[in-house]
């Protein structure tokens, strides 16, 4: 994985579900914490208690994520030890709390979990959400740029979008990926000329070129579609294995008669064939 702007140690923010209703959800928000290396999850008052059996099912193997989960009686007591809580929410509310997008949530975050900050973020329940007064326990408020029209989210889609951004944030490009493809070199014009020979001799020996006052013109629609795709070398060689197959097809011995490489003109019916014709 791309290096990290700061420590491998810093801290990353506590998801905290306010009355969460099935064990289902819990499990699937674990797992979408485990993805982006957040690892602490606070549940206050679960409706259908816990442990549960079912989020562990649902966590598809994040079960360090289960195994550490804390449990409270209210949200108060959820958020006492930490120094900034986000509240997410979709709408708009009373009061004077800044708003922030996730991607400068993510970013608020990463910087004062590497100054040593404990921080936490605030997810309601998955009818309604969060309460005006629980909205009040938070220093910000988060709010994702859905579709007003539908703006309601899955409790595991809303933390798996900010546990996205806050692993985001810490990475030395934030459009790094953990794996790329691999590096091509550009073939050659004489590699790709030799393509177009190759390719250009065998569609002539098989009539492509009519009728052949247009030949010119055909050729040169074949290099233009062959050249604007701009080849790479193990690319132009692929393409020749291919034609190359091809070619080996004739008159002589047509498609479904045998194996691309046997090759009419070096079996012995076809050479009988042909002495036949010349006598």
């Amino acid at each position: 994985m791309p290096a990290a702007k700061d420590p491998a140690n810093a801290i990353g923010p506590a998801i905290i579900l306010v009355e969460p209703q099935l064990g289902e959800n819990i499990g699937m928000v674990a797992r979408a914490m485990a993805n982006f290396g957040l690892s602490e999850l606070r549940l206050v008052n679960p409706r259908d208690g816990w442990p549960s059996e079912k989020a562990r099912a649902a966590a598809s193997r994040a079960d360090h994520v289960i195994d550490a989960t804390k449990v409270f009686d209210d949200l108060a007591s959820a958020v006492a030890d930490l120094n900034f809580v986000f509240a997410t929410t979709a709408r708009e509310r009373d009061g004077f709390k800044p708003v922030r997008g996730p991607v400068e949530a993510g970013r608020a975050l990463r910087a004062r979990g590497q100054a040593g900050l404990r921080t936490g973020i605030l997810f309601g329940r998955e009818r309604f959400g969060l309460y005006n007064d629980e909205v009040g326990l938070a220093d910000e408020i988060v709010t994702f740029p859905v579709d007003p029209s539908f703006s309601s989210l899955n409790i595991a889609q809303a933390v798996l979008l900010m546990s996205y951004e806050w692993m985001k944030s810490g990475l030395a490009e934030e459009t790094a990926t953990n794996f790329s493809g691999p590096e091509l070199v550009p073939a050659t014009k004489e590699q790709l000329h030799s393509l177009f020979t190759y390719l250009e001799g065998a569609l002539e020996a098989r009539g492509y070129f009519r009728p052949e006052e247009k030949k010119p013109k055909m050729v040169d629609n074949l290099r233009a579609v062959l050249t604007r795709a701009g080849f790479a070398e193990p690319e132009l060689k692929v393409l020749r294995g291919i034609i190359s197959s091809l070619d080996r097809f004739s008159p002589a011995m047509p498609r479904g008669d045998g194996s691309p490489g046997d090759d009419p003109r070096r079996l012995p019916a076809a050479r009988k064939r042909a002495a036949d014709k010349e006598s």
